[in-house]
């Protein structure tokens, strides 16, 4: 692989043979470098913070292997480290979700939280929890897939008119579809036995301190497979940027395409809300702030989208974790009160792109 500069905003990547050449916008790459290095601090202050205080140099030679206490040891292997993962994961997975999901239906306010998605995973999952406590550990990202993908087609089905999908019907259906969903899941609560009902509220308040290294190898299994699946068919998605009409004449296969993504952003969504519950707004802010750091091609603007998501999450949790300690502030609390303005000034913005 040898690599040249195109021009002062490109870096072009051909193999020996030419077969395969990637361009590359500059400006991309170097916020990808900033990112990965701003979620490198979130992390080893994530893994020095909490009520267990642990030095820079001790947590240096704990991540080497050398053991400095039993005590620091089991802090940052078996409880931090787990949970600082799992929250870079789940991230990632709610801003893929995002983008494949604004992708798919062309609306720039399209979220796994907003549109009723993760409230529908997180019904099927509260189900399992109250209802039958002995299976809800195994059956979990199963139940949340099909209580998410049926909220999906239903939301889908009734924000069609004859004339096509709308940006605002599809957000009205979303939220009122939501709202209806989550007054089911509060009857559930409300009614079901105590002990079951307070571990239900916990999950679905989107906090990340039960992290397990079980989470951790679940929903790294989970985005390997489907962010695979998603830059397998992201020059599709590229088409589709610039409307079906010119995606069906540069001969894409639209209609699959977009149940894929579909599917793709249903799961993503699903196994991270098995996990730590729901967490409002990461897929509605993510692929915007990538969009505005660094416009690039698909593939790597979800690249970019998965990074802001691991970010985002994972500053969320410091923050809720050390601001007020030792009272912990879950994660979804704190992306939902950042996500709330950013999606009433996209929400204005789109009625005055339709006004106009």
């Amino acid at each position: 692989m040898r690599s040249e500069l195109a021009s002062p905003r490109h870096w072009v990547l051909r193999d020996p043979r030419e077969w395969v050449a990637l361009k590359l916008p500059v400006r991309a790459l170097v916020a990808l470098v900033l990112l990965g290095v701003a979620l490198l601090v979130v992390s080893a202050l994530s893994l020095a913070t909490g009520s267990y205080g642990v030095a820079l140099g001790e947590l240096m030679e704990t991540l080497r292997g050398i053991t400095i206490s039993r005590a620091i040891d089991n802090v940052v292997w078996e409880f931090r480290f787990p949970r600082i993962l799992t929250s870079a994961l789940v991230g990632a997975m709610m801003a893929l979700s995002g983008a494949a999901l604004q992708n798919a239906t062309r609306n720039g306010l399209a979220d796994p939280s907003l549109v009723g998605v993760s409230q529908g995973a997180a019904l099927a999952v509260v189900t399992l929890t109250v209802l039958m406590p002995d299976q809800s550990g195994a059956l979990r990202p199963w139940a949340a897939f099909f209580g998410a993908i049926l909220v999906a087609l239903a939301v889908q089905g009734l924000s069609r008119t004859r004339q096509g999908g709308n940006t605002i019907r599809f957000i009205l259906v979303g939220i009122g579809l939501s709202a209806f969903i989550s007054s089911i899941t509060s009857t559930m609560m409300t009614y079901g036995q105590i002990d079951r009902a307070m571990a239900a509220l916990a999950w679905l308040s989107g906090s990340i301190n039960a992290a397990s290294w079980n989470d951790v190898w679940t929903l790294s299994a989970a985005l390997a497979v489907l962010m695979a699946a998603l830059l397998g068919i992201s020059r599709t998605m590229s088409a589709l940027r610039f409307g079906e009409a010119t995606a069906v004449g540069l001969g894409a296969p639209v209609r699959l395409v977009r149940n894929v993504q579909l599917l793709i952003a249903v799961a993503l969504a699903a196994v991270a809300t098995s996990v730590v519950g729901p967490l409002g707004f990461v897929g509605l802010i993510a692929p915007h702030a990538a969009q505005r750091l660094a416009p690039a091609g698909i593939g790597l603007h979800l690249v970019l989208t998965a990074m802001i998501g691991a970010l985002l999450v994972s500053g969320a949790d410091l923050v809720g974790r050390a601001a007020f300690a030792p009272i912990q502030i879950p994660a979804g609390l704190l992306t939902a009160l950042i996500g709330v303005p950013i999606f009433i000034a996209l929400l204005l913005r789109s009625r005055a792109t339709t006004t106009h």
